[in-house]
């Protein structure tokens, strides 16, 4: 019986044994799956920041190239009008040219003066074309309140509906924008 008590105790340790390395694999089976949680959350967080990170930096890439093209356009529209400030200054002096042109002389002194003008005159408008700065055309054009403006308006049956019939004052324009619209007389 000894000896049959002696295996049972030998098998009870061995079990006691099993049992206690059973115990240890589960222990550390159950601290590398809580490792393993810790590593997929923090990879998880790691993932996340990064493509928060990403996303500024498309953004800031967006504003970057939005403010380049923006500070270009800006660029462009100085300098196709940078002479709008000198034209829109120029514009009574040209007036004035046109008024002093008007009148007419018999003597022979006030003819090569006006002559005179008139080259002046005419190379100012030349400047002036140079720039990109032109008279806007109005008799016997069709009414445009965009770059006309109506001051009177008359019956003539020479005339359409809707025509200008006399300018009074010449209209200027700056490539696409009107300086000063040109006062018309419009037919009814």
């Amino acid at each position: 019986m000894t000896d049959v008590n002696k295996e049972q105790q030998i098998d009870q340790e061995e079990n006691i044994e099993l049992t206690d390395d059973v115990e240890e694999v589960e222990q550390e089976l159950v601290d590398d799956q809580s490792e393993e949680a810790d590593v997929e959350q923090k990879y998880q967080q790691l993932e996340t920041a990064k493509n928060e990170l990403y996303d500024k930096y498309l953004r800031l890439q967006a504003e970057y190239d939005n403010y380049r093209k923006r500070t270009q356009r800006e660029k462009a529209a100085d300098l196709t009008y940078k002479s709008q400030q000198l034209a829109t200054e120029l514009l009574p002096v040209l007036d004035n040219f046109e008024r002093a042109l008007q009148t007419t002389g018999e003597d022979e002194s006030v003819k090569g003066f006006i002559d005179g003008m008139e080259m002046i005159y005419r190379h100012l408008l030349s400047v002036l074309e140079s720039e990109g700065i032109e008279i806007i055309p109005a008799v016997g054009e069709e009414f445009d309140p965009t770059i006309h403006q109506a001051v009177v308006q008359v019956e003539d049956d020479q005339y359409e509906s809707n025509i200008v019939v006399e300018e009074l004052q010449k209209g200027y324009r700056l490539k696409d924008r009107v300086l000063r619209p040109a006062m018309v007389k419009v037919n009814q």
